[in-house]
């Protein structure tokens, strides 16, 4: 079945449970016969998200063909008047060198995590966002909702509320998970963020079943209804030491420990989690081990920056 950004040919959904999905790039020779990690074309096949993840679905469909490239590249700006993504950026082109305990808040956010979560939601677990973060956004710098991801399955009418962490020491990217599950899910904060998004929704009238997700999100709704119609994607994408030791993600040795690595963060996760409501939560830890997070925003950023170039 063709998915929408065909990423299945890069990124292989190694696990797939109700609460456990996880995933991974391998390797591929290069030009000089040498194996190396396929950071490129993840990059590239990242890049392709850029539009939609800026405007969302229900902008990008019906562009025509001449508006591409500048609505492109308005896109690849508009990314960058978010404070998160400006200031890792500046970060990053100057040394690169980011620790997960500093305590800037912009480095412990999930810079490129949230476009990774699109990416893998589109794909991987039949969803269409219901709204773009920035295209969205109130005022320069600041976003209109704290969810990372929020996105849609009709065919199941249900909502998807996603979280993402991009860091290098995976135990503690899901502990950074782990704490926003226990400030988000809130009868409180959930009442406030659906407040906003419902004022957005009612701008577009070629949202799929607007008025059932407007009624899903009213104030009338009950908490416990609301719940059971939610899934909670949590992403952590984080440095994997695997990547340095092997060269192959089919040997059995590396597919093992692979597996018993997912398998220990599912453990620490649900060790750790003790929110209230975890019982009525519809969590799905998704785990996502890379080579070098680092090598992956840089390139990000650069293709960020190319993309605006474009329209100069």
């Amino acid at each position: 079945m063709s998915t929408p950004f065909n990423s299945e040919k890069i990124i292989t959904h190694k696990i797939n449970e109700t609460e456990l999905s996880t995933f991974l790039v391998g390797f591929d020779i290069n030009d000089n016969g040498d194996i190396e990690y396929r950071a490129k074309p993840l990059i590239e096949k990242l890049s392709h998200v850029i539009y939609e993840f800026a405007f969302g679905f229900h902008d990008g469909e019906d562009t025509p063909n001449n508006e591409i490239l500048s609505k492109l590249t308005e896109a690849a700006k508009s990314i960058y008047k978010i404070d998160a993504f400006q200031k890792v950026k500046d970060l990053y082109d100057n040394d690169g060198s980011i620790n997960d305990d500093v305590e800037d808040k912009y480095l412990r956010r999930g810079e490129f995590g949230e476009l990774i979560l699109h990416l893998l939601l589109r794909d991987f677990h039949n969803t269409i966002p219901l709204l773009s973060k920035i295209y969205f956004k109130d005022s320069f710098g600041h976003t209109v909702h704290g969810f990372d991801a929020i996105h849609i399955e009709n065919d199941s009418k249900t909502l998807w509320l996603g979280e993402s962490k991009l860091y290098k020491d995976g135990k503690a990217g899901v502990k950074a998970l782990i704490q926003d599950i226990e400030e988000h899910f809130k009868s409180d904060y959930l009442n406030s963020e659906f407040l906003i998004v419902s004022k957005k929704l009612k701008h577009f009238d070629n949202i799929p079943e607007k008025d059932y997700w407007l009624d899903l999100m009213g104030k009338s709704s009950k908490l416990i209804d609301q719940l059971d119609s939610i899934n909670i994607p949590l992403l952590c994408t984080y440095n994997c030491e695997l990547f340095n030791k092997y060269s192959d993600e089919n040997c059995a040795d590396f597919i093992q420990e692979y597996l018993d690595e997912m398998k220990e963060l599912k453990q620490y996760f649900d060790d750790n989690n003790n929110h209230p409501l975890k019982t009525k939560l519809n969590i799905i830890l998704i785990l996502f081990p890379v080579q070098n997070k680092v090598e992956i925003v840089k390139g990000l950023h650069n293709k960020l920056s190319l993309i605006q170039k474009l329209g100069e």
